[in-house]
């Protein structure tokens, strides 16, 4: 049977709404009352997985699930081994270095080398300023980076940016874009490859629809 890890939160109602265009109903997750994880597709054709963004590709990768759904923030910043199948151009958003709105700074070249920039995706961080040749200290942070300036931790932040109101709201602004992010649609590689439950036809399916829009 063909398992979908779906992720918790801003993506999951788009995806499920993807997937019942092509036959695969996981609404049940959309119920308040629901606690379950794990659920047939009402047609009995699939299973679905209920996680977190971040383990969606993880459950991928191991094969647990044969497909996922999830940011490509996230692929970026783990490089999971997957297959990438399809953007299904929803859930746009980008990553950003944001700083306070009375900095000094005109760009990331301006920032002093050593200084500390606050992040949740530190593998993006560092790989970016690697690429500027500018040596910073990335400082970890599992939420809220935007105190990090704030409160004078650290000269900026590396974050996901979707509408920027909450960077307005904290009196940051964004200075440079890293990169945009949309939902993908990934693949056991090797599932993949052998086409299990017909995840080449349906990937086919997916990938027109996301055309269209959903």
């Amino acid at each position: 049977m063909l398992t979908v890890a779906l992720p918790k939160g801003e993506l999951l109602k788009n995806s499920i709404r993807l997937l019942q265009s092509v036959g695969l109903d996981f609404s049940a997750f959309l119920d308040s009352g629901n606690r379950q994880l794990q659920i047939l597709d009402a047609s009995g054709q699939a299973k679905g997985l209920l996680v977190r963004a971040q383990d969606v590709p993880v459950y991928v990768e191991y094969g647990q699930a044969q497909l996922g759904i999830v940011g490509y923030d996230v692929l970026r910043e783990k490089q999971p081994q997957v297959a990438h199948l399809v953007d299904l151009q929803f859930g746009y958003c980008r990553m950003s270095v944001a700083i306070k709105a009375s900095s000094p700074y005109k760009s990331p070249l301006d920032f002093p080398p050593h200084c500390r920039i606050a992040s949740k995706y530190v593998n993006c961080a560092r790989e970016y300023f690697q690429s500027l040749d500018l040596p910073v200290e990335i400082v970890p942070l599992s939420g809220s980076v935007e105190l990090g300036p704030i409160t004078g931790m650290s000269e900026a932040i590396v974050d996901l940016v979707s509408t920027g109101r909450t960077l307005r709201e904290n009196g940051l602004i964004e200075l440079e874009t890293l990169y945009h992010s949309t939902a993908r649609l990934i693949g056991h590689p090797l599932s993949y490859r052998i086409n299990t439950g017909n995840l080449c036809e349906l990937s086919a399916k997916l990938r027109e629809v996301a055309l269209v829009g959903v």
